[in-house]
């Protein structure tokens, strides 16, 4: 490390260039600069100046000359001078594999540095001292590049005075021990000579202490007091990460109330990463239990903040806030209240799953299980009462696994009688534990989350397959025998009878067999066969058909003994329904209420069946419609009867069509299946007419579905020999199935309708029915329109627009052309318009044609009615191109200049030069246009972005940040739209509208000239733009005056946006300087750190002070007396209250 400068006294930037590879053992990279620093200090010292000043991305160099003659002001000064900002980027920001390692190395490079000068160099009252000013100069900078990275340098720095610090704090205690024990023998055996030494030494301890001391004051008082309200998120987060450190280390110095404060104050930043290092910098003080005494002030005062951020919109931050609460929790129970634990127990059905998990731990933790999981399950039962067991379950599986797979227990308090003195479970208690059975059994088995939790079905490694597989084997070998006493005990009961049907579809089949286990699996179907004939309620019954489908696998040998029950029992339904439906419908008789509830019962039983097994071979075909036919023509069929008849039927359709998709099927069977197929439908439109709402419901969704499975797709995939089933609903179906949708969805309803969801199914020329019922069927209409924007983004914008057209007219013929457009009518059109915006999304060139073209039907709409009063009044549907600009931000700006052009040819110079309030839908929608298309400015101050620095304003480059867009992608306007535009086009470059002046953008300190229109960016869509009436040409002389005219306007406004800019820039300086405590610097243009979430009110603050103790310490840094002057380190000007400013220094 020797010969460290070159001839010209310019240092050379070797400890960078070392750090920065990161392969060197750190070490021995600073036991060179050691030896250089004894060599000659302020050559060594100079090389670790430049070493800081080049981590911050400057290129410029500190030369010896400088060192020497210039203040650590003067020399920042310098430095920022000659910083080339441009690029945004530096070091620790920067991104690439060389720099990946970067911060650590850098970090790791300071904290060996101290650690290899700790025992003489760091006291020699001219190294540190000269770091030290340097760094708290740096962090005082404007250029975030030199604060971020000196911020960083001294947090690290000061950790490592911190270690320094402890070690002598260890080191003073032992020299004490061995002193007193040394004064404590007899005369005759003391050693004078060692008391004197172990004194001598601990006086050194204590005058190296000091000055620690000394060092860290400076470093917290000139660094961090300032920076940890700094305007960048990252320097903040550095701050506090840093003081957890501190606290956790040297506990005795600095866990007290005079730094915990600025980790409770900082829980209320904006930003989401400064509030998880708070979080994270609580949890190692409070897992340390020993702690705990001296954080019982703090959490008195903060508690509160800390559950609130249980909720945080920041998901890490949540699941770090309720992992601090469990610490907390586990510290001292009395600490948080019975609504503080509730407000965490509800997170466990968070369908965020971390969240949830830690939830779960926390409930885990809370309800600490005693040597018996029955009292546990008992308290868990309590808890969840039936309610979203899955999502529970699934909360506490990581933290609580071998209890909830206790299936022996949960199996024992189901069957047994309960002990002496044991209370029995309630029939709710019954039911909830049967469920959290039922939920682990299928987490351990599906090995995934539930729905709405993850993303999907993850590859599990080979030591969770073993897993799955074993606890498969211990559901089924318990469960096999004991499902059916469960069932024989809840047969009477639907809803635990649905959860326990469940079970056989987690179980290894094969362990029938292996087992032996045939008796218990006779017991099984004999139960569910009792319980198909006891119940009649759908969820019981298809539980049963689902369990029927599971145990009904070809690949076990158990199938046949299964398929023989089925059929068995399918034989009987069949002939039971057959010999009750001829009984029903005999002509003449009028069929009792007995009669239906039988027919009624078992035709449920039937569909329940149909649902998931193929009963073809039974013919229902036949029976249903008989059954439905005469509920058409008598009218007096009860509607269960007809819903589940048509249910019924419905699937008789689809297992045939399955039949003959996967098997090569004959003529006849398409022809058999096309013609029942009509025949339902036609039956189903017959219903769709009928006087109960209920069956109507019925028929138009098996409608939907019908339409939607045999339409055009259905000859997909290389099945063309399905044509023949293609169907196509004729007109007046159409219309029946429209008029169901007006007369059923669109409604004023005051109760939750669940028939409302009944799908729009190709209906989206009723988008205009949106906005009225958004709130019911927002998702509906959302989804339609993302679907048919996927099929054609041209069509769904031509049936967006119309839709807003067929609304305007129905206004118009309901309160006539001079309608108020403050009206409830109109402002509704108006907010259903910028909703249809919203759905066009972020990306422009995705729906570029598609905005042209809407804004091109709206125009020719809103100028195709002239008014009969003459061009001196405005067209009959002007009013519509107030609700034509909700949708010009989605516009381009160079499609926004065509479609201005493209406008003005609807237009004469009448129109232009109108100011009346009848033509302000005219200006609103031509100044929409025209925002944003002339200057896309962007400010060169520091804070728009959050990579910039005031300094750049000095050599500053145009912003090139245009999109590009392709060329040849989209067809040109018509020639003649072209060429005969090209004097509007260069008008419309030099000149602002003459109805309208643009409001100043005061977004910059820099105004630029317009930029000219490329020829290839005037583009705008597949469809030319040709209006159905031109305007006649203009008189030269006219044209001249007017933009004569309109020119010296421009420049007046031009000067007046320079001086308002001017005088913006200049107030906004004055504030910030008046706001500002101290010298600190932040960035110009950032935003505030602190939401309104935070403490608003000094009163507030007041209070969380009151009983705190937050006295710091007040050890100046003693001036060194062979250092040269610089500048001092600032004093703690810090007042409590000033991180509730909104624009903080």
């Amino acid at each position: 490390m020797n010969g460290h400068h070159q001839q010209n006294g310019v240092e050379n930037m070797m400890l960078f260039e070392v750090v920065k590879m990161g392969k060197s053992a750190m070490q021995s990279v600073v036991d060179d600069w050691i030896e250089s620093y004894k060599h000659d200090r302020d050559i060594a010292l100079l090389d670790l100046i430049n070493f800081f000043i080049q981590c911050s991305g400057c290129k410029g160099v500190v030369t010896a000359e400088m060192f020497r003659h210039m203040q650590n002001s003067e020399i920042i000064r310098k430095m920022t001078e000659e910083f080339d900002e441009d690029s945004g980027d530096y070091p620790l920001t920067m991104a690439g594999p060389q720099w990946k390692k970067f911060k650590s190395s850098f970090c790791e490079f300071i904290g060996v540095l101290v650690r290899q000068c700790q025992y003489s160099i760091i006291y020699d009252e001219y190294m540190m001292d000269t770091v030290i000013s340097l760094l708290t100069g740096l962090s005082d900078s404007q250029v975030r590049a030199f604060r971020h990275t000196s911020t960083l340098a001294a947090m690290k720095l000061m950790t490592a005075l911190v270690n320094v610090a402890l070690n002598l704090s260890i080191n003073m205690d032992n020299t004490q021990r061995q002193y007193e024990a040394e004064r404590n023998k007899i005369i005759g055996k003391r050693a004078n000579d060692r008391l004197e030494l172990l004194l001598q030494k601990r006086k050194e301890l204590q005058e190296n202490q000091d000055e620690i001391e000394n060092m860290m004051n400076a470093i917290f008082k000139g660094v961090f007091v300032h920076r940890y309200r700094d305007a960048i998120a990252e320097i903040r987060a550095i701050c506090i990460e840093e003081i957890g450190i501190w606290m956790k280390m040297y506990s005795d110095a600095f866990l007290n109330d005079s730094y915990l404060k600025y980790v409770g104050w900082t829980m209320h930043d904006k930003q989401g990463e400064v509030r998880l290092k708070c979080l994270t910098a609580l949890q190692g003080l409070y897992y340390n239990k020993e702690l705990n005494s001296k954080l019982e002030l703090f959490t008195s005062r903060f508690k509160d903040r800390i559950v609130s951020m249980t909720l945080d919109k920041e998901y890490d931050v949540a699941v770090q806030a309720i992992k601090l609460l469990t610490l907390v929790l586990q510290s001292s129970e009395e600490v948080l209240t019975a609504e503080d634990c509730e407000n965490v127990y509800h997170l466990v059905y968070s369908a965020h799953r971390p969240v949830a998990v830690a939830a779960g731990e926390f409930l885990y933790k809370k309800q600490e299980p005693s040597a018996s999981n029955t009292l546990y399950y008992k308290s868990i039962i309590i808890f969840i009462l039936h309610e979203h067991a899955a999502y529970l379950v699934d909360s506490m599986w990581d933290c609580a696994t071998d209890l909830l797979k206790d299936w022996e227990c949960m199996n024992s308090l189901l069957l047994e009688e309960p002990l002496n003195g044991e209370e029995p479970l309630t029939d709710r208690q019954e039911s909830a534990l049967i469920e959290i059975m039922l939920c682990t059994i299928r987490q351990a088995a599906e090995c995934h989350p539930p729905v709405g939790r993850g993303t999907g079905k993850r590859v599990l490694t080979a030591k969770e397959k073993k897993t799955q597989l074993d606890d498969r084997t211990k559901i089924t070998e318990l469960f096999a025998v004991a499902l059916p006493q469960l069932l024989a005990k809840y047969s009477v009961d639907a809803e635990k009878v649905t959860n326990l049907l469940q079970l056989p579809q987690y179980f290894d089949l094969e362990i029938y067999t292996t087992g032996r286990l045939e008796k218990h699996l006779d017991a099984l179907l004999r139960q569910i066969r009792d319980i198909v004939e006891k119940h009649t309620d759908i969820d019981v019954l298809e539980a049963c058909s689902k369990t029927y489908h599971a145990l009904c696998n070809e690949e076990f040998t158990i199938f046949n003994r299964v398929d023989i029950a089925r059929s068995q029992l399918i034989d009987e339904l069949a002939d039971k329904f057959n010999r009750l439906l001829e009984d029903f419908l005999q002509e003449g008789e009028e069929p009792d209420e007995d009669d239906a509830y039988q027919v009624l019962s078992t035709l449920k039983r039937i569909t329940a069946f149909h649902n998931a097994h193929d009963l073809s071979r039974w013919d229902l075909f036949g029976c249903n419609y008989k059954l439905l036919k005469t509920g058409i023509e008598n009218g007096d069929m009860p509607e269960q009867i007809v819903i589940h008849a048509l249910q019924c039927t419905h699937y008789v359709i689809l297992w045939q069509l399955a039949k003959v998709t996967e098997s090569s099927s004959t003529k006849e069977d398409l022809l058999r299946l096309k013609k029942q197929m009509r025949v339902f439908c036609q039956i189903c439109q017959h219903y769709l007419t009928n006087v109960n709402t209920a069956v109507k419901e019925q028929a138009f969704t098996i409608l939907c579905d019908v339409l939607m499975i045999f339409s055009h797709q259905i000859m997909t995939g290389g099945r063309d020999m399905l044509e023949p089933l293609v169907y196509t609903p004729d007109s007046s179906l159409q219309s029946e199935l429209l008029s169901f949708i007006l007369d059923h969805v669109f409604i004023d309803q005051d109760d939750d309708n669940n028939s409302a969801a009944l799908f729009l199914g190709d209906c989206l020329e009723n988008l205009k029915f949106g906005q009225p019922y958004y709130n019911d069927y927002g998702d509906i209409i959302k989804e339609t329109m993302s679907k048919t924007r996927q099929i054609d983004k041209i069509q769904c914008a031509k049936t967006l627009i119309l839709s807003l057209q067929q609304l305007f007219n129905e206004m118009i013929q309901e309160n006539g052309y001079n309608f108020d457009r403050s009206s409830p009518t109109f402002s509704g059109i108006k907010e259903l318009a910028r909703r249809f915006a919203l759905t066009f999304g972020l990306d422009q060139l995705k729906t570029r044609e598609a905005i042209a073209m809407l804004h091109k039907d709206g125009i020719e709409f809103a100028f195709k009615e002239p008014n009969p009063q003459g061009e001196s009044h405005p067209p009959l549907n002007l009013a519509f191109l107030d609700i034509l600009s909700e949708f010009s931000s989605k516009l381009l700006r160079q499609d926004k200049r065509t479609v201005y052009v493209y406008l003005e040819k609807f237009m004469t110079f009448q129109m232009s030069l109108r100011r009346e309030d009848v033509w302000l839908p005219l200006m609103s929608y031509r100044n929409s246009l025209l925002a944003g298309g002339d200057d896309d400015t962007m400010s060169v101050i520091s804070g728009i972005s959050s990579r910039g620095s005031t300094v750049r304003n000095k050599k500053t480059k145009p912003a090139t940040g245009k999109r590009k867009v392709p060329e040849g992608h989209y067809t040109v306007l018509t020639e003649e739209s072209s060429s005969s535009d090209s004097m509007w086009l260069n008008r419309e470059q030099s000149m602002h509208t003459p109805v309208m002046m643009q409001t100043p953008q005061l977004t910059s300190t820099i105004m630029r000239e317009p930029k000219r229109l490329r020829p290839d960016e005037n583009y705008m869509g597949v469809y030319p733009m040709q209006p159905e009436h031109h305007q006649p040409p203009l008189d030269y002389n006219t044209q001249v005056t007017w933009m004569l005219a309109q020119r010296q306007q421009e420049e007046a406004a031009r000067q007046q946006q320079e001086r308002a800019a001017m005088n913006y820039v200049k107030l906004r300086s004055n504030l910030q300087h008046a706001i500002r405590r101290g010298t600190s610097l932040m960035e110009d243009d950032e935003e505030p750190i602190v939401e309104d979430v935070m403490m608003s009110s000094e009163g507030r603050i007041e209070d969380l002070n009151e009983g705190m103790d937050f006295d710091t310490m007040d050890i100046d840094l003693p001036p060194s007396k062979n250092r040269r002057e610089r500048t001092e380190l600032k004093p703690d000007f810090f007042d409590p209250a000033s991180i509730m400013d909104e624009s903080v220094g």
